[in-house]
């Protein structure tokens, strides 16, 4: 039995969420590319979501919260391993050979895959002309962000092709997009914690054995591992899964799923900045221009929902 009712939230908490998974996972890309410098990709996974899920799931039960309920376990697991085996593994691992941004330009597609995926939503979804338009601006935005290294990548080169690597991103934010609304729509009664907890445990889990059965572990130099790498590795669990992850599902029982998958459009945006002050990047002034479109398409977005909302509670919208 699914449910798709939207709880209600308080405002700030809401814009305090979305800030934290549009910058840290903003982020995240930049600690990503650190951390693989010393740890292999499926050992990196593991570390990351197993360490988070395991603390999370203490501070869950120091709080004294419900975490043994089989119906709640199951949900996180096969969302878990949809979005973060699935969607976040195959960005670790594709960021051994692509560079972040364009990692970043590939995985900006959820919010399209929201629009497609979400059947229960079809029907204002496909309504709302401003939401289709936005999600459209947002993507050329990301194109345009971009453009000069699209271009490279897609003209003639020496090097490796970057094509599987593209392919194992298309898979990725397949199954980012729907585990995240597996876990919109199949919502339980249990702690939003709890329920994070165990997605990042599951993941963890799956992570371990493939990281052996890849040798990844039994042929590491855990001593030739860079400081850098650690912590970038103690940013991610952290701020990026126990912070952000949190926040991103305790959004898709409160927001729209098209509107939580806004974030995919900022994410670029905190990429490009890392780069800029970290790596020495340039930015171009169609840089700059895409950067606007993107900003701008996710007002859209999130206008029309908020418009949406408050008609209804004025009692100036009739819905069935």
């Amino acid at each position: 039995m699914t449910s798709t009712t939207q709880k209600t939230a308080s405002p700030l908490l809401v814009i305090i969420a979305f800030a934290i998974v549009y910058l840290v996972w903003g982020s995240t890309y930049f600690f990503i590319k650190m951390a693989i410098d010393g740890f292999p990709p499926l050992l990196l996974g593991a570390l990351r979501f197993f360490i988070a899920g395991i603390l999370l799931l203490i501070w869950c039960a120091v709080k004294g919260e419900q975490i043994f309920v089989k119906r709640n376990m199951i949900h996180a697991a096969v969302s878990g391993f949809l979005m973060l085996v699935v969607g976040n593994g195959a960005v670790i691992w594709a960021e051994q050979t692509l560079p972040s941004a364009m990692v970043a330009i590939m995985v900006s597609s959820p919010p399209i895959w929201f629009v497609l995926l979400d059947k229960p939503n079809w029907g204002s979804n496909f309504k709302s002309k401003s939401t289709l338009i936005g999600l459209a601006i947002g993507f050329t935005g990301v194109i345009l962000l971009f453009s000069e290294q699209i271009e490279s990548m897609v003209g003639p080169s020496t090097g490796p092709s970057k094509l599987p690597g593209m392919l194992l991103l298309l898979v990725g934010t397949l199954g980012w997009a729907s585990g995240s609304l597996y876990s919109k729509h199949n919502n339980t009664k249990g702690s939003v914690s709890v329920n994070a907890a165990w997605q990042m445990l599951a993941a963890g889990i799956v992570f371990i054995p493939s990281s052996f059965f890849h040798h990844e572990v039994q042929t590491l130099n855990w001593n030739a591992i860079p400081a850098h790498s650690w912590y970038a590795l103690l940013y991610l669990i952290v701020f990026g899964s126990i912070a952000a992850f949190s926040a991103y599902v305790w959004l898709l029982q409160v927001r729209p799923a098209t509107q939580v998958g806004t974030y995919a459009y900022v994410n670029p945006v905190i990429a490009v900045i890392l780069g800029v002050l970290f790596a020495h990047e340039g930015v171009t002034l169609l840089q700059v221009g895409g950067l606007v479109i993107i900003l701008g398409s996710v007002l859209l977005i999130n206008l029309s929902k908020y418009r949406k909302e408050r008609l209804v509670k004025e009692g100036q919208l009739v819905t069935d």
